[in-house]
């Protein structure tokens, strides 16, 4: 595996790449970004990762510099999944100067669920993939349904700006137990960590009572953020949303998505299923 640091380097390296995947990352990674880059592979014929910590998608409240970043340990689980090249480039590489451009994705889109709690972020994010889709130039791109808003944006931006690139979308990898897999899973404690897979088992109960005709979700929702609560839980939303734009169902016949954050202890919690 080549590891890049600057632009001209991996833009040199995509010339001979033929079809190309990209798989962005912001490091400290899991066995969920093993299988997307497993996954990667079948669409291309280079895989090409990146790993930067975006600090324009990172609010005054959120610590940018606390941010684990985990390079060799990265690199080694990348190498490994058969990554061809990866783009690791500094600050400075990806902003040589304060960004004053930026992508700004439709306000009804990004001021609900997790942009409700990081103003901002869905903006510094979606600048940044833009920026890493105009370096890379991919002929497809690989997300994971985990971060439910994050690919919705995602996907939106890419029709409307009608970029030339796939948005492929990899299914959550769960524990055993349900519990999805995330890089802060690592922040809780063993007490919380017994406890963390009754998020998915709310979304679960909710979906399946969706997928059984029910259609009293709100009732349902406050069932479900009240069960969270009694377990200690501080719930910021848990709701059934259509998937293409996460607004409220209008239509029988919509596709939903339950969508769930909650705090547990420390440490905040996201998780979704779709219907």
């Amino acid at each position: 595996m080549q590891v890049h640091t600057h632009i001209a380097s991996l833009r040199a390296a995509r010339v001979q790449a033929g079809r190309v995947a990209l798989v962005p990352t912001m490091g400290n990674l899991h066995d969920g970004h093993v299988a997307l880059m497993l996954e990667a592979a079948k669409h291309a014929d280079t895989v090409i990762a990146s790993i930067f910590v975006n600090r324009l998608q990172f609010g005054p409240a959120e610590d940018f510099d606390k941010y684990p970043r985990t390079f060799e340990a990265d690199r080694e689980k990348l190498a490994t999944a058969g990554v061809a090249h990866l783009f690791a480039p500094d600050e400075a590489t990806v902003y040589p100067q304060p960004q004053r451009y930026y992508v700004d994705p439709a306000s009804g889109q990004t001021d609900i669920l997790e942009g409700a709690s990081r103003p901002g972020h869905f903006r510094g994010m979606a600048t940044l993939v833009l920026k890493l889709f105009n370096i890379v130039a991919p002929d497809v791109a690989l997300f994971g349904k985990k971060d439910y808003q994050q690919l919705m944006v995602l996907k939106n931006m890419v029709r409307e700006l009608a970029l030339p690139i796939a948005i492929v979308a990899q299914d959550t990898i769960r524990a055993a137990d349900g519990l999805a897999l995330s890089s802060r899973n690592g922040y809780l404690s063993a007490t919380e960590r017994a406890e963390a897979p009754r998020l998915y088992q709310q979304l679960t109960a909710l979906a399946n009572a969706v997928r059984n005709g029910a259609s009293n979700h709100a009732e349902l929702e406050a069932v479900a953020l009240a069960e969270l609560a009694h377990h200690g839980w501080q719930p910021d939303y848990l709701t059934v949303r259509r998937r293409t734009d996460l607004q409220p169902p209008q239509q029988p016949d919509e596709a939903l998505v339950v969508l769930a954050a909650a705090r547990l202890g420390a440490t905040r919690l996201i998780d979704n299923i779709e219907i």
